[in-house]
């Protein structure tokens, strides 16, 4: 897209509002605890993760998905000279204004992406699976501290990064079944091979050691949830209500797995009873301060 054909202010960011809504994530009901400059500026960056994503899972030629993430590589470059080209990259500019965002971690996250379109990632080490998540989690976590209103510091990065890892290794509990349908693999290599287990999706879903892998690998989990509640004394929990509407519903995800023996052929869900529950909890607090 031109410079001349980037639209206004007002639709670029109409346009990252659809994409989260169109989403779907469970990550929106934290957006709308937000004041309006805050949640649009969530909204932005979760247009971008959302954009870079839908490339690296598309099913066009490896050629075509990294010249897509190359290409973000150039806006992400223009946004931070102040001429971003896309309605997403429009949306973001003044996000990364206000709220002094690290360019860094948007290119985190396209590192991330590129992991993916390069793949699949099947059975991998464990220290690529953290540098996966580092990428893929941690750069959202590390990018909406800031909008949050979070002061910067070791307390919140230890919060981010442990939340984001977290995050991740239950979603990646979640979809075993959905990840192994189209190749993928994301459960570490020193697990599979401790148990005896195949390195390949198809193979491991019909493997008596799964549950105890899913076991151990949610431990490593609860554990990094435990780091975030430990960083999370030093922050007022008040400004990262949204952070904490995600840990929740996320903790909920890993107990239902956990209850449910660790089968990770089934993909636990919660019912909308169960996520008002858990969302009352920080709706019914006083609405964050404007800035």
């Amino acid at each position: 897209m031109s410079a001349s054909a980037l639209p206004s202010l007002e639709d670029a960011r109409a346009h990252a509002e659809a994409t989260v809504k169109r989403s779907g994530t469970s990550f929106a009901a934290g957006m709308r605890i937000l004041s309006k400059p805050r949640r649009e500026a969530m909204h932005a960056i979760y247009a971008f993760c959302r954009e870079v994503d839908d490339i690296a899972d598309d099913d066009a030629p490896l050629a075509v998905k990294r010249r897509g993430l190359t290409d973000w590589r150039a806006e992400i470059d223009r946004l931070f000279d102040g001429g971003p080209e896309t309605p997403t990259g429009a949306a973001l500019l003044p996000a990364v204004q206000a709220f002094d965002l690290p360019k860094k971690e948007f290119l985190l996250m396209i590192e991330g992406m590129e992991m993916d379109a390069e793949g699949p990632i099947v059975a991998p080490p464990m220290s690529t699976l953290f540098a996966y998540t580092r990428r893929v989690a941690g750069s959202v976590g590390m990018l909406s501290m800031p909008v949050f209103g979070a002061p910067r510091g070791e307390a919140s990065d230890r919060f981010a990064l442990a939340l984001a890892d977290a995050l991740q290794l239950t979603n990646i509990l979640r979809d075993v079944a959905e990840d192994a349908a189209i190749g993928r693999l994301y459960l570490p290599r020193e697990l599979l091979v401790k148990h005896g287990a195949p390195l390949t999706p198809d193979a491991l879903l019909a493997s008596p050691a799964l549950p105890e892998i899913g076991r151990e690998l949610g431990a490593v989990a609860a554990g990094k949830f435990a780091e975030a509640r430990a960083a999370l004394s030093s922050l007022d929990w008040r400004i990262l209500r949204p952070a904490l509407l995600m840990m929740g519903v996320y903790e909920a995800y890993l107990l239902k797995i956990s209850q449910g023996g660790w089968d990770l052929g089934a993909r636990p869900s919660l019912s909308r009873i169960e996520k008002a529950a858990i969302s009352a909890r920080w709706f019914f607090a006083p609405k964050l301060k404007e800035v």
